[in-house]
């Protein structure tokens, strides 16, 4: 059933004025237009709800019976629009984003420092978290946009690829691979490995770039995180296998970086964001500054 609003707006400020002319002139209204608003409620539910006389207006059985309900139902109304209005506030007041944790530490410093020179108090609230995570944040509305490995989508995201990123193999300096200029991966037959866990996407692309030859490596060593592996190499337990960019979190004063080729493993990384849904002014802005530090951030390496 169809809920006449107007119809009930008109008859609760009736009841609460008792009079037409009192409520009309509340409402902003003509007299006529208020009859014709409580004529079209009555017609509607098939019932008399008000006896009006050229003195007073009486409620009958029929609108006492609806008059608290439509109160309530303003009341709840009223709450709702309010808590909308503040929800549209806090969106003003900060912008909330996902980002993979390598690149938040690498990129997020800077985008953040710029961010706040244009946008003052502007909270920003960066969720670094995992690519499965931060897509589940993004799907839900908790976050705007994400930074993540671009792979296999969801059908109500959208992904715009940005940037590639090498995979590399992290080594001591007094270890005997330290000095290569790069590596083809038949070199690291009988290497000790580090990966990465299989959570961040990363040992997926690995093990799909060089198919059956990453079953004959040894992989040994197997972490969550980008300075357990190294921590891992530092102890000359292994080498590790990382995305280039994440070096950038752990200093580099007893370790180097070498490329590897045949093949040329790499990561895309990209931006997500909810199909169809604009992002906010700030969050464009963000964005467009994480996009532009990305491009960076790979050039210089």
């Amino acid at each position: 059933m169809r809920i006449d609003v107007l119809g009930l707006q008109a008859f609760v400020s009736i009841a609460e004025r008792g009079s037409f002319r009192a409520a009309a002139s509340h409402l902003n209204l003509s007299q006529t237009a208020l009859s014709h608003r409580i004529r079209k409620l009555e017609e509607s539910l098939s019932l008399q709800l008000l006896v009006r006389t050229t003195r007073q207006v009486t409620l009958t059985p029929a609108g006492l019976a609806l008059l608290p309900r439509a109160r309530k139902v303003f009341e709840e109304l009223g709450t709702t629009l309010e808590d909308l209005r503040s929800t549209a506030r806090e969106a003003q007041e900060r912008v909330v984003m996902g980002c993979l944790p390598t690149v938040a530490m690498r990129c997020m410093p800077d985008v953040i420092a710029a961010f706040i020179a244009r946008y003052g108090d502007i909270q920003v609230i960066v969720h670094d978290n995992s690519a499965s995570e931060i897509a589940d944040k993004v799907q839900s509305g908790r976050a705007e946009f994400g930074v993540t490995i671009v792979s296999a989508n969801r059908w109500d995201l959208e992904l715009q690829p940005i940037v590639k990123e090498p995979f590399v193999l992290v080594c001591h300096r007094s270890m005997p691979l330290a000095g290569a200029g790069s590596l083809a991966w038949a070199e690291l037959d009988g290497v000790p490995l580090v990966r990465i866990s299989s959570e961040t996407g990363n040992r997926i692309l690995i093990d799909d770039a060089l198919g059956s030859r990453s079953e004959s490596l040894l992989w040994n060593y197997e972490v969550q995180r980008v300075v357990t592996a190294v921590s891992l190499v530092r102890a000359r337990i292994g080498y590790a296998v990382v995305p280039k960019l994440a070096l950038d979190v752990v200093s580099r004063d007893d370790i180097v970086a070498i490329p590897l080729r045949a093949p040329t493993v790499t990561r895309t990384l990209g931006i997500i964001t909810r199909k169809g849904l604009p992002l906010s002014p700030a969050a464009q802005d963000l964005l467009d500054l994480v996009v532009a530090s990305l491009h960076a951030s790979i050039a210089a390496d």
